[in-house]
């Protein structure tokens, strides 16, 4: 899920909690608080903290809430995993590579395996080399899944699908591996993924449910033509730096104001146009007044 800010640059609870019920209404199968696409960066540690709480809230234990605990300091990713476990409705936490540092697999096997202990909460990695600097080896997950019995599961995010296939071939079968790049999740569903952590479910929640729950159901004709119809917007959310794309695409369709904090900024003339036509065929355009605070900054 992407973070909502107000005009101010504040965190804007009242279109979180809104945006929470919009996507379990429209049939999301689980959400994701404080992940990549939420900024969590920019978040101080009490905005991180009240995010996990608004979305657990509105999703009131309807579907499940995984906490983004990612850190590039071990210790700050283990205090984070712990404080998130005891929030009421989060049922997983998801963890990142430490970004910046590049460790080795051997240092990213040991602070996985931090995190993990600390908690008794399910924990699954994520794999995200373009964001971290450092590629999560197949062997490396499967040592660690091996290591602490929480850890069920990986989002995949390099985008290398012979990686990815060797990983679901290689893992025991309680082991959950995820598609974490829109494009590729036919791919990885079709090799034996279990799902998808989604970018694109912001703007269409119910559409992308649908191509997913389809293939998992192998019922492939209609997989392919939802992935077909909706391949261009999920090739749109990364024309600029995510989530970029994605924030203008929702200001368009009237669900939160487009506000950014540095060192984000909104995305430029040229793309906003494409986006807008790409957004209007697709038919999620809203007409009237955009929501207040367009086009910040902070």
């Amino acid at each position: 899920m992407v973070t909502p800010f107000r005009q101010d640059g504040s965190l804007d609870e009242q279109a979180l909690y809104a945006l929470t019920q919009w996507q379990i209404e429209s049939g999301i199968h689980w959400l994701v608080a404080c992940g990549t696409t939420a900024e969590t960066p920019t978040l101080t540690e009490d905005e991180w903290l009240q995010v996990l709480r608004i979305v657990t809230e509105a999703a009131a234990g309807r579907i499940p809430v995984w906490a983004g605990c990612t850190h590039n300091a071990t210790k700050q990713a283990v205090e984070r995993a712990k404080i998130a476990e005891r929030v009421p409705g989060v049922t997983a936490i998801l963890s990142a590579s430490p970004y910046y540092n590049k460790p080795t697999q051997e240092g990213q096997f040991e602070h996985f395996k931090a995190v993990a202990r600390a908690v008794e909460a399910p924990v699954v990695l994520y794999n995200i080399p373009s964001r971290t600097g450092v590629n999560l080896e197949p062997s490396t997950v499967l040592r660690l899944a091996e290591s602490a019995q929480n850890i069920c599961g990986v989002k995949e995010s390099s985008g290398n699908l012979a990686q990815i296939t060797e990983l679901i071939t290689r893992a025991p079968r309680d082991f959950h591996v995820y598609a974490g790049d829109d494009n590729m999740a036919l791919g990885v569903l079709g090799v034996g993924g279990a799902g998808l952590v989604s970018v694109t479910s912001n703007e269409i929640p119910g559409e992308m449910a649908q191509m997913v729950q389809a293939a998992l159901e192998n019922d492939w004709p209609i997989a392919r033509r939802l992935n077909r119809k909706y391949y261009g917007l999920m090739l749109a959310n990364f024309w600029e730096t995510s989530p970029g794309p994605v924030k203008a695409v929702m200001a368009m369709m009237g669900k939160i104001g487009e506000n950014y904090r540095l060192p984000l900024l909104p995305i430029s003339s040229g793309t906003r146009a494409r986006l807008e036509r790409l957004a209007g065929e697709l038919g999620l355009l809203v007409h009237g007044p955009q929501p207040e605070g367009d086009l910040r900054m902070f």
